[in-house]
Protein backbone atom coordinates (compact mmCIF):
# COMPACT_ATOMS: atom_id res chain seq x y z
CA UNK A 1 0.00 0.00 0.00
CA UNK A 2 0.99 3.68 -0.44
CA UNK A 3 1.38 6.38 1.70
CA UNK A 4 -1.24 9.09 0.69
CA UNK A 5 0.51 11.48 2.44
CA UNK A 6 4.14 11.31 0.07
CA UNK A 7 1.72 12.63 -2.82
CA UNK A 8 1.25 15.94 -0.94
CA UNK A 9 4.88 16.93 -0.86
CA UNK A 10 6.92 17.71 -3.87
CA UNK A 11 10.22 17.61 -2.09
CA UNK A 12 9.67 13.43 -1.36
CA UNK A 13 8.13 12.79 -4.50
CA UNK A 14 11.15 15.19 -6.50
CA UNK A 15 13.29 12.20 -3.82
CA UNK A 16 11.68 9.29 -5.21
CA UNK A 17 11.93 10.24 -8.50
CA UNK A 18 15.82 9.31 -9.09
CA UNK A 19 15.18 9.29 -12.55
CA UNK A 20 13.42 12.39 -13.34
CA UNK A 21 10.43 10.16 -15.06
CA UNK A 22 7.84 13.38 -13.59
CA UNK A 23 9.84 15.84 -15.27
CA UNK A 24 9.73 13.29 -18.99
CA UNK A 25 6.53 13.48 -18.47
CA UNK A 26 5.90 17.08 -18.22
CA UNK A 27 8.15 17.25 -21.67
CA UNK A 28 5.92 15.13 -23.64
CA UNK A 29 4.34 18.33 -25.35
CA UNK A 30 8.10 19.78 -26.14
CA UNK A 31 8.65 16.59 -27.28
CA UNK A 32 6.13 16.42 -29.79
CA UNK A 33 7.02 19.38 -31.17
CA UNK A 34 10.28 18.74 -31.48
CA UNK A 35 9.87 15.55 -33.56
CA UNK A 36 6.85 17.19 -36.09
CA UNK A 37 9.98 20.42 -36.81
CA UNK A 38 12.59 17.74 -37.28
CA UNK A 39 10.30 15.45 -39.53
CA UNK A 40 9.27 17.95 -41.98
CA UNK A 41 13.06 19.29 -42.11
CA UNK A 42 14.42 15.62 -43.00
CA UNK A 43 11.65 16.15 -46.29
CA UNK A 44 8.53 15.60 -45.67
CA UNK A 45 7.69 18.54 -47.10
CA UNK A 46 9.16 17.79 -50.28
CA UNK A 47 7.18 13.99 -50.53
CA UNK A 48 5.32 13.50 -53.30
CA UNK A 49 3.12 10.34 -52.30
CA UNK A 50 1.55 8.48 -55.40
CA UNK A 51 -1.85 7.63 -53.70
CA UNK A 52 -2.15 5.76 -50.36
CA UNK A 53 -0.48 2.57 -49.95
CA UNK A 54 -3.04 -0.66 -50.06
CA UNK A 55 -1.36 -1.51 -46.53
CA UNK A 56 0.93 -0.66 -44.02
CA UNK A 57 3.23 -2.65 -41.84
CA UNK A 58 4.67 -1.29 -38.31
CA UNK A 59 7.79 -3.42 -37.00
CA UNK A 60 9.66 -2.47 -33.48
CA UNK A 61 9.39 -3.52 -29.86
CA UNK A 62 8.61 -1.70 -26.69
CA UNK A 63 7.37 1.93 -26.80
CA UNK A 64 7.85 1.44 -31.40
CA UNK A 65 5.27 -1.47 -31.30
CA UNK A 66 2.99 0.38 -29.08
CA UNK A 67 3.41 3.17 -30.93
CA UNK A 68 2.45 1.00 -34.03
CA UNK A 69 -0.50 -0.11 -31.96
CA UNK A 70 -1.39 3.72 -31.44
CA UNK A 71 -1.32 4.58 -35.18
CA UNK A 72 -2.89 1.47 -36.55
CA UNK A 73 -6.50 2.63 -34.06
CA UNK A 74 -6.14 6.25 -35.36
CA UNK A 75 -6.13 4.82 -38.93
CA UNK A 76 -8.86 2.48 -38.28
CA UNK A 77 -10.25 0.74 -41.81
CA UNK A 78 -9.15 3.50 -44.13
CA UNK A 79 -6.24 1.29 -44.33
CA UNK A 80 -4.97 -2.10 -42.97
CA UNK A 81 -2.06 -1.50 -40.35
CA UNK A 82 -0.29 -4.74 -39.27
CA UNK A 83 2.31 -4.28 -36.13
CA UNK A 84 5.53 -6.90 -36.56
CA UNK A 85 6.23 -7.89 -33.06
CA UNK A 86 9.82 -9.21 -33.23
CA UNK A 87 10.81 -13.11 -32.27
CA UNK A 88 14.15 -14.21 -31.04
CA UNK A 89 16.60 -16.34 -33.04
CA UNK A 90 19.46 -18.34 -31.32
CA UNK A 91 19.00 -18.19 -27.62
CA UNK A 92 22.69 -18.14 -27.11
CA UNK A 93 23.03 -15.25 -29.26
CA UNK A 94 20.97 -12.88 -27.07
CA UNK A 95 23.57 -13.72 -24.15
CA UNK A 96 26.23 -12.77 -25.54
CA UNK A 97 25.54 -9.69 -28.35
CA UNK A 98 22.57 -8.67 -26.50
CA UNK A 99 18.73 -8.44 -25.97
CA UNK A 100 18.43 -6.31 -29.49
CA UNK A 101 20.63 -8.05 -31.28
CA UNK A 102 18.72 -11.37 -31.21
CA UNK A 103 15.23 -10.11 -32.46
CA UNK A 104 13.95 -10.91 -36.29
CA UNK A 105 10.97 -9.93 -37.90
CA UNK A 106 9.76 -10.76 -40.79
CA UNK A 107 7.15 -9.21 -43.26
CA UNK A 108 4.26 -11.29 -45.06
CA UNK A 109 4.84 -13.46 -48.00
CA UNK A 110 1.98 -11.37 -49.81
CA UNK A 111 3.77 -8.12 -49.24
CA UNK A 112 4.68 -6.30 -52.43
CA UNK A 113 5.53 -2.74 -54.22
CA UNK A 114 1.73 -1.27 -53.14
CA UNK A 115 2.60 -1.70 -49.46
CA UNK A 116 4.48 0.71 -46.83
CA UNK A 117 6.58 -0.48 -44.40
CA UNK A 118 7.52 1.70 -41.13
CA UNK A 119 10.45 0.76 -39.02
CA UNK A 120 10.44 2.62 -35.59
CA UNK A 121 13.38 2.42 -33.25
CA UNK A 122 15.17 4.12 -30.26
CA UNK A 123 18.53 3.08 -30.80
CA UNK A 124 18.46 1.91 -34.68
CA UNK A 125 21.15 -0.52 -34.13
CA UNK A 126 19.25 -3.69 -34.49
CA UNK A 127 20.46 -5.94 -36.92
CA UNK A 128 16.78 -7.43 -37.24
CA UNK A 129 15.25 -4.48 -38.48
CA UNK A 130 18.14 -4.07 -40.71
CA UNK A 131 17.50 -7.32 -42.20
CA UNK A 132 13.77 -6.39 -42.72
CA UNK A 133 14.56 -3.42 -44.54
CA UNK A 134 16.47 -5.39 -47.07
CA UNK A 135 13.19 -7.84 -47.25
CA UNK A 136 11.32 -4.79 -47.87
CA UNK A 137 13.44 -3.60 -50.83
CA UNK A 138 13.87 -6.48 -52.50
CA UNK A 139 10.14 -6.49 -52.89
CA UNK A 140 9.68 -2.69 -53.98
CA UNK A 141 7.86 -2.38 -50.88
CA UNK A 142 8.54 1.78 -49.87
CA UNK A 143 10.56 2.20 -46.06
CA UNK A 144 10.15 4.59 -43.98
CA UNK A 145 12.65 4.77 -40.65
CA UNK A 146 12.27 7.10 -37.64
CA UNK A 147 15.66 5.88 -36.01
CA UNK A 148 18.61 8.63 -34.61
CA UNK A 149 20.65 10.17 -37.12
CA UNK A 150 24.22 8.18 -38.38
CA UNK A 151 22.73 4.58 -37.02
CA UNK A 152 22.54 1.73 -39.11
CA UNK A 153 19.06 1.35 -39.78
CA UNK A 154 19.22 5.28 -40.73
CA UNK A 155 21.71 4.30 -43.24
CA UNK A 156 19.73 1.34 -43.94
CA UNK A 157 16.94 3.76 -45.19
CA UNK A 158 19.34 5.80 -47.15
CA UNK A 159 21.05 2.60 -48.90
CA UNK A 160 17.40 1.01 -49.96
CA UNK A 161 15.54 4.24 -51.12
CA UNK A 162 13.87 5.03 -47.87
CA UNK A 163 13.03 8.04 -46.11
CA UNK A 164 15.09 8.46 -43.05
CA UNK A 165 12.85 10.74 -40.28
CA UNK A 166 15.24 11.48 -37.12
CA UNK A 167 14.47 9.85 -33.45
CA UNK A 168 15.45 12.52 -31.24
CA UNK A 169 14.74 11.86 -27.44
CA UNK A 170 13.53 14.32 -24.80
CA UNK A 171 16.61 16.37 -23.16
CA UNK A 172 14.51 15.32 -19.78
CA UNK A 173 14.23 11.31 -20.79
CA UNK A 174 15.21 9.75 -17.38
CA UNK A 175 18.65 8.33 -16.52
CA UNK A 176 19.51 4.59 -16.22
CA UNK A 177 17.80 2.57 -13.68
CA UNK A 178 19.24 -0.48 -12.05
CA UNK A 179 18.68 -3.77 -13.63
CA UNK A 180 19.37 -6.94 -12.76
CA UNK A 181 19.10 -7.78 -17.01
CA UNK A 182 21.49 -4.62 -17.84
CA UNK A 183 20.99 -5.41 -21.17
CA UNK A 184 17.16 -5.33 -20.91
CA UNK A 185 15.89 -1.78 -22.54
CA UNK A 186 13.72 0.41 -20.88
CA UNK A 187 12.00 3.07 -22.72
CA UNK A 188 11.09 6.54 -21.25
CA UNK A 189 7.55 7.28 -21.43
CA UNK A 190 8.24 10.51 -23.73
CA UNK A 191 9.92 7.82 -26.37
CA UNK A 192 6.06 6.93 -27.56
CA UNK A 193 5.68 10.62 -28.54
CA UNK A 194 9.19 11.02 -29.92
CA UNK A 195 8.02 8.11 -32.21
CA UNK A 196 4.47 8.37 -33.12
CA UNK A 197 4.73 12.16 -34.05
CA UNK A 198 6.62 11.78 -37.01
CA UNK A 199 4.66 8.79 -38.23
CA UNK A 200 1.35 10.55 -37.66
CA UNK A 201 3.18 13.63 -40.07
CA UNK A 202 4.01 10.96 -42.79
CA UNK A 203 0.75 9.13 -42.52
CA UNK A 204 -1.06 12.38 -42.96
CA UNK A 205 0.63 13.52 -45.84
CA UNK A 206 0.28 10.26 -47.31
CA UNK A 207 -3.28 10.08 -46.81
CA UNK A 208 -3.04 7.21 -44.37
CA UNK A 209 -4.60 8.61 -41.25
CA UNK A 210 -5.96 12.72 -40.51
CA UNK A 211 -3.53 14.00 -38.73
CA UNK A 212 -2.96 17.27 -39.96
CA UNK A 213 -0.16 20.36 -38.55
CA UNK A 214 -2.68 21.65 -36.40
CA UNK A 215 -3.71 18.67 -35.01
CA UNK A 216 -0.32 17.48 -33.69
CA UNK A 217 -0.11 20.89 -32.48
CA UNK A 218 -3.37 20.70 -30.27
CA UNK A 219 -2.14 17.63 -29.10
CA UNK A 220 1.43 18.70 -27.76
CA UNK A 221 -0.49 21.45 -26.32
CA UNK A 222 -3.23 18.98 -25.01
CA UNK A 223 -0.12 16.92 -23.43
CA UNK A 224 1.42 20.20 -21.61
CA UNK A 225 -2.34 21.26 -20.23
CA UNK A 226 -2.37 17.86 -18.65
CA UNK A 227 1.11 18.52 -17.28
CA UNK A 228 -0.04 21.38 -15.62
CA UNK A 229 -2.86 19.70 -13.90
CA UNK A 230 -0.69 16.52 -12.67
CA UNK A 231 1.66 18.62 -11.66
CA UNK A 232 3.61 17.28 -8.39
CA UNK A 233 2.84 20.44 -6.42
CA UNK A 234 -0.91 19.86 -6.93
CA UNK A 235 -2.62 18.52 -4.13
CA UNK A 236 -4.22 15.22 -4.31
CA UNK A 237 -7.95 16.61 -4.45
CA UNK A 238 -7.08 18.69 -7.17
CA UNK A 239 -4.83 16.25 -9.25
CA UNK A 240 -7.03 13.66 -10.95
CA UNK A 241 -3.71 11.57 -11.42
CA UNK A 242 -2.84 12.04 -7.86
CA UNK A 243 -6.05 10.72 -7.35
CA UNK A 244 -6.56 8.00 -9.96
CA UNK A 245 -3.71 6.47 -8.22
CA UNK A 246 -4.62 6.25 -4.72
CA UNK A 247 -7.92 4.90 -6.13
CA UNK A 248 -5.77 2.06 -8.07
CA UNK A 249 -3.74 1.31 -4.44
CA UNK A 250 -4.33 -2.46 -3.49
CA UNK A 251 -6.61 -3.16 -6.74
CA UNK A 252 -6.14 -5.55 -9.42
CA UNK A 253 -7.37 -2.87 -12.31
CA UNK A 254 -9.37 -3.93 -14.95
CA UNK A 255 -9.00 -1.64 -17.73
CA UNK A 256 -11.87 -1.61 -20.27
CA UNK A 257 -11.81 0.33 -23.35
CA UNK A 258 -14.52 1.13 -25.85
CA UNK A 259 -13.02 0.55 -29.31
CA UNK A 260 -9.67 0.48 -30.50
CA UNK A 261 -8.48 4.14 -29.86
CA UNK A 262 -9.24 3.72 -26.09
CA UNK A 263 -7.77 0.29 -26.19
CA UNK A 264 -4.84 1.67 -27.48
CA UNK A 265 -4.61 4.01 -24.52
CA UNK A 266 -5.58 0.89 -22.03
CA UNK A 267 -2.50 -1.63 -23.57
CA UNK A 268 -0.36 1.72 -22.70
CA UNK A 269 -1.75 2.02 -18.96
CA UNK A 270 -1.30 -1.63 -18.24
CA UNK A 271 2.13 -1.51 -19.44
CA UNK A 272 2.86 1.87 -17.57
CA UNK A 273 1.35 0.28 -14.45
CA UNK A 274 4.06 -3.08 -14.50
CA UNK A 275 6.88 -0.85 -15.24
CA UNK A 276 6.60 2.52 -13.42
CA UNK A 277 4.69 0.94 -10.41
CA UNK A 278 5.11 -2.74 -10.59
CA UNK A 279 1.55 -3.43 -10.39
CA UNK A 280 -0.43 -5.65 -12.22
CA UNK A 281 -3.33 -4.50 -14.86
CA UNK A 282 -5.38 -6.66 -17.36
CA UNK A 283 -6.89 -4.60 -19.96
CA UNK A 284 -9.80 -5.86 -22.73
CA UNK A 285 -12.26 -3.97 -24.70
CA UNK A 286 -15.84 -4.33 -24.97
CA UNK A 287 -17.86 -6.40 -25.23
CA UNK A 288 -15.53 -9.16 -25.43
CA UNK A 289 -14.35 -8.18 -21.84
CA UNK A 290 -17.80 -9.61 -21.16
CA UNK A 291 -17.12 -12.73 -21.64
CA UNK A 292 -13.37 -13.39 -21.35
CA UNK A 293 -13.15 -11.72 -17.92
CA UNK A 294 -16.18 -12.92 -16.43
CA UNK A 295 -14.68 -15.03 -14.43
CA UNK A 296 -12.74 -12.58 -12.94
CA UNK A 297 -15.65 -10.91 -11.36
CA UNK A 298 -17.30 -14.15 -10.02
CA UNK A 299 -14.11 -15.43 -8.43
CA UNK A 300 -13.00 -14.22 -5.06
CA UNK A 301 -11.68 -10.56 -6.00
CA UNK A 302 -14.86 -8.54 -5.28
CA UNK A 303 -14.77 -5.26 -4.44
CA UNK A 304 -17.01 -4.94 -2.16
CA UNK A 305 -19.33 -1.77 -2.32
CA UNK A 306 -16.91 0.69 -0.50
CA UNK A 307 -14.67 0.75 -2.92
CA UNK A 308 -15.64 3.94 -4.36
CA UNK A 309 -15.17 5.66 -1.14
CA UNK A 310 -11.94 7.82 -1.48
CA UNK A 311 -12.30 8.74 2.08
CA UNK A 312 -12.34 4.91 3.51
CA UNK A 313 -10.48 4.10 6.14
CA UNK A 314 -7.32 1.83 3.87
CA UNK A 315 -5.83 0.73 7.15
CA UNK A 316 -8.53 -1.24 8.04
CA UNK A 317 -8.92 -3.28 4.57
CA UNK A 318 -7.46 -6.82 4.07
CA UNK A 319 -4.25 -6.97 2.40
CA UNK A 320 -5.43 -9.07 -0.58
CA UNK A 321 -6.09 -7.74 -3.89
CA UNK A 322 -9.42 -6.76 -4.87
CA UNK A 323 -10.80 -5.85 -8.19
CA UNK A 324 -11.93 -2.43 -9.87
CA UNK A 325 -13.20 -1.65 -13.42
CA UNK A 326 -11.72 1.36 -15.16
CA UNK A 327 -13.84 2.06 -18.36
CA UNK A 328 -11.69 4.23 -20.88
CA UNK A 329 -14.53 5.63 -23.16
CA UNK A 330 -14.52 8.68 -26.00
CA UNK A 331 -17.38 10.75 -25.34
CA UNK A 332 -19.30 13.32 -27.49
CA UNK A 333 -20.68 14.54 -24.68
CA UNK A 334 -18.55 15.95 -22.01
CA UNK A 335 -21.97 14.38 -19.59
CA UNK A 336 -21.85 10.97 -21.28
CA UNK A 337 -20.32 9.47 -18.28
CA UNK A 338 -23.49 10.27 -16.03
CA UNK A 339 -26.01 8.81 -18.62
CA UNK A 340 -25.21 5.13 -17.94
CA UNK A 341 -25.07 5.16 -14.66
CA UNK A 342 -21.57 4.31 -14.47
CA UNK A 343 -20.10 5.80 -11.23
CA UNK A 344 -18.14 8.87 -11.23
CA UNK A 345 -15.39 8.65 -8.77
CA UNK A 346 -12.57 8.84 -10.99
CA UNK A 347 -12.04 12.57 -11.84
CA UNK A 348 -12.10 13.16 -15.32
CA UNK A 349 -10.07 15.21 -17.71
CA UNK A 350 -10.10 19.05 -18.23
CA UNK A 351 -13.42 20.30 -19.26
CA UNK A 352 -12.77 24.18 -18.49
CA UNK A 353 -11.68 24.88 -21.86
CA UNK A 354 -14.73 23.11 -23.48
CA UNK A 355 -16.57 26.00 -22.29
CA UNK A 356 -17.08 29.45 -23.88
CA UNK A 357 -19.56 31.90 -22.30
CA UNK A 358 -20.92 29.76 -20.18
CA UNK A 359 -22.13 26.75 -22.50
CA UNK A 360 -20.51 23.50 -23.73
CA UNK A 361 -19.30 23.31 -27.36
CA UNK A 362 -20.61 20.45 -29.14
CA UNK A 363 -18.36 18.00 -30.69
CA UNK A 364 -17.55 18.66 -34.39
CA UNK A 365 -20.76 17.26 -36.36
CA UNK A 366 -18.14 15.17 -38.62
CA UNK A 367 -16.49 13.95 -35.53
CA UNK A 368 -16.56 9.80 -35.72
CA UNK A 369 -16.90 9.03 -32.00
CA UNK A 370 -16.48 5.01 -31.96
CA UNK A 371 -18.50 3.32 -28.76
CA UNK A 372 -20.10 0.55 -27.79
CA UNK A 373 -23.80 0.54 -27.29
CA UNK A 374 -25.47 1.61 -24.41
CA UNK A 375 -26.67 -1.90 -24.09
CA UNK A 376 -23.59 -2.83 -23.73
CA UNK A 377 -22.40 -0.29 -21.21
CA UNK A 378 -25.33 -1.27 -19.08
CA UNK A 379 -24.34 -4.93 -19.27
CA UNK A 380 -20.76 -4.01 -18.06
CA UNK A 381 -22.36 -1.69 -15.24
CA UNK A 382 -25.18 -4.58 -14.18
CA UNK A 383 -22.10 -7.65 -14.13
CA UNK A 384 -20.08 -5.38 -12.25
CA UNK A 385 -23.20 -4.52 -9.59
CA UNK A 386 -23.54 -8.34 -9.47
CA UNK A 387 -20.54 -8.97 -7.74
CA UNK A 388 -20.12 -5.96 -6.46
CA UNK A 389 -17.19 -4.81 -8.40
CA UNK A 390 -16.64 -0.91 -8.84
CA UNK A 391 -17.20 0.13 -12.23
CA UNK A 392 -15.46 4.00 -12.62
CA UNK A 393 -15.14 5.70 -16.23
CA UNK A 394 -12.14 8.02 -17.33
CA UNK A 395 -13.37 9.45 -20.49
CA UNK A 396 -12.62 11.84 -22.79
CA UNK A 397 -15.32 14.49 -25.36
CA UNK A 398 -12.56 15.14 -27.40
CA UNK A 399 -13.72 15.91 -31.06
CA UNK A 400 -10.06 15.07 -32.25
CA UNK A 401 -9.76 11.15 -31.68
CA UNK A 402 -5.98 12.12 -31.48
CA UNK A 403 -6.23 14.76 -29.35
CA UNK A 404 -8.67 12.29 -26.97
CA UNK A 405 -6.24 10.08 -26.92
CA UNK A 406 -3.30 11.97 -25.82
CA UNK A 407 -5.29 13.15 -22.93
CA UNK A 408 -6.20 9.94 -21.97
CA UNK A 409 -2.45 8.71 -22.72
CA UNK A 410 -1.16 11.65 -20.37
CA UNK A 411 -3.54 11.20 -17.64
CA UNK A 412 -3.18 7.58 -16.89
CA UNK A 413 0.81 7.90 -17.45
CA UNK A 414 1.20 10.37 -14.64
CA UNK A 415 -1.32 7.97 -12.01
CA UNK A 416 0.73 5.36 -12.83
CA UNK A 417 4.22 7.28 -11.96
CA UNK A 418 3.02 8.40 -9.08
CA UNK A 419 1.67 5.03 -7.71
CA UNK A 420 4.83 3.87 -8.42
CA UNK A 421 6.94 6.78 -6.39
CA UNK A 422 4.78 6.72 -3.43
CA UNK A 423 5.19 3.47 -2.78
CA UNK A 424 9.12 3.96 -3.03
CA UNK A 425 9.04 7.40 -1.34
CA UNK A 426 6.99 5.95 1.39
CA UNK A 427 9.94 3.73 2.09
CA UNK A 428 12.96 6.43 1.22
CA UNK A 429 15.30 6.91 4.34
CA UNK A 430 15.12 10.74 3.43
CA UNK A 431 11.12 10.57 4.01
CA UNK A 432 9.53 13.14 6.56
CA UNK A 433 7.74 11.94 9.22
CA UNK A 434 3.76 11.75 7.93
CA UNK A 435 2.79 14.09 10.79
CA UNK A 436 5.37 16.74 9.45
CA UNK A 437 4.47 16.97 5.94
CA UNK A 438 3.69 20.49 5.23
CA UNK A 439 0.44 21.34 3.43
CA UNK A 440 -0.19 21.27 -0.41
CA UNK A 441 1.65 24.36 -2.16
CA UNK A 442 -0.35 27.03 -2.02
CA UNK A 443 -2.14 28.42 -4.95
CA UNK A 444 -0.79 31.35 -4.88
CA UNK A 445 2.89 30.69 -4.17
CA UNK A 446 4.74 32.18 -6.95
CA UNK A 447 6.61 29.22 -7.68
CA UNK A 448 3.28 27.22 -8.58
CA UNK A 449 3.78 27.27 -12.63
CA UNK A 450 -0.46 28.24 -12.76
CA UNK A 451 -1.92 31.44 -11.72
CA UNK A 452 -4.84 30.88 -9.98
CA UNK A 453 -6.42 33.92 -11.63
CA UNK A 454 -5.76 32.42 -15.19
CA UNK A 455 -8.75 31.25 -16.83
CA UNK A 456 -6.67 28.59 -17.94
CA UNK A 457 -6.27 26.75 -14.95
CA UNK A 458 -7.62 23.94 -14.51
CA UNK A 459 -9.93 22.33 -11.82
CA UNK A 460 -11.51 19.12 -10.63
CA UNK A 461 -15.44 20.37 -11.06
Amino acid sequence: MIEEWVLDDPEVLARADTSGVLLDLASAGATVRTAVRLAWEAGLDRLQPEGRPRAAFVAGHGAAALAGDLLAALVGGSCPVTVLRPTTSDESATRTTGFGAGLIWSLPGWTGPSDLLFVLSISGTEPGLTSLIQQAYVRGCAVVVVAPADTPLAEAAVQTRGLPLPYVPSAAAPGDRANRDGDLPRDAPSALWALLAPALALADRIGLAAAPPASLQAVADRLDKVAVRCRPGADTYGNPAKTLAVQLDGVLPLIWSDGPCTAAAALRFTGMLADQAGRPALSGMLPEALTTQRGLLEGQLAAGPSADDFFRDRTEETDGLQLKVLLLRRTSQPDAAHSNGAHSDVPQPDRADDETRGERRAAAPDAAVPSVSRHTLARAQRLADDHEVSLSELSSSRADALEALAELVALTDFAAVYLGLASAGAGSPDATDPTDVPDATDPTDPTDPTDPTDPTDHRIR
